[in-house]
């Protein structure tokens, strides 16, 4: 018994023969390059935030919590969230807490209090989208902030050692200024004395 199988090869166009599928999506990707090029000549994209600017998630370390820190800025999030957003905020915002702070046991206990909130959240019924956040290994926190700091006090010195010391060395204009009205003052005192001879006597010669 012969069983008639259904034809599954895609239709083809009747003009051209060619694969109507195919056709079609390279229909739709010319139709989507013809509005971006009619809308950047209507200068639509001109103004855009960053224009001829240099991407900011490039530039320096890369920081896996580049889009939560991005997100909390641009919607301005505040209150309450989910644990599991608020543990996650928390851990973006983790290393400029702990650059703050001075000395390494105010470190340790910020990581702690931190890390207690991890386990809180992780422990909890579950209550919005799932905790990925994990605790942060004390020691090797404290090892990445004292690195920080070093950095942030070589910086310090090089912009101190680069700053020019014409302030220091060269007199301002009201420096000057006083310098010549002391010396006007001693000339009225001395009167023709800096010219060899007293001044008001007469010349006995």
């Amino acid at each position: 018994m012969n069983v008639e199988r259904p034809d599954r090869s895609r239709a083809k166009d009747p003009r051209t023969g060619a694969d109507a599928v195919r056709a079609r999506i390279q229909q739709q990707g010319s139709w989507v390059d013809l509005q971006i090029r009619q809308a950047v000549a209507r200068g639509e994209f001109d103004e855009l935030p960053g224009y001829g600017k240099p991407l900011e998630s490039l530039s320096g370390d890369r920081d896996p919590d580049w889009w939560v820190k991005q997100l909390i800025e641009r919607e301005q999030i505040t209150g309450v969230l989910p644990p599991s957003l608020q543990v996650r905020k928390e851990d973006a915002e983790l290393d400029d807490r702990l650059d703050r702070l001075a000395t390494e046991e105010l470190v340790r206990r910020e990581v702690d209090d931190f890390n207690a909130h991890v386990r809180w959240a992780l422990y909890r019924p579950p209550e919005g989208p799932p905790v990925v956040t994990r605790p942060r290994d004390t020691d090797h926190e404290v090892e990445r902030w004292r690195a920080r700091r070093e950095v942030r006090r070589q910086r310090a010195a090089a912009a101190l050692a680069a700053r020019p010391r014409t302030e220091e060395t060269t007199p301002g204009r009201g420096s000057r200024r006083l310098v010549s009205r002391l010396v006007a003052r001693l000339a009225a005192r001395l009167g023709g004395r800096l010219g060899g001879r007293p001044a008001g006597r007469p010349d006995r010669s």
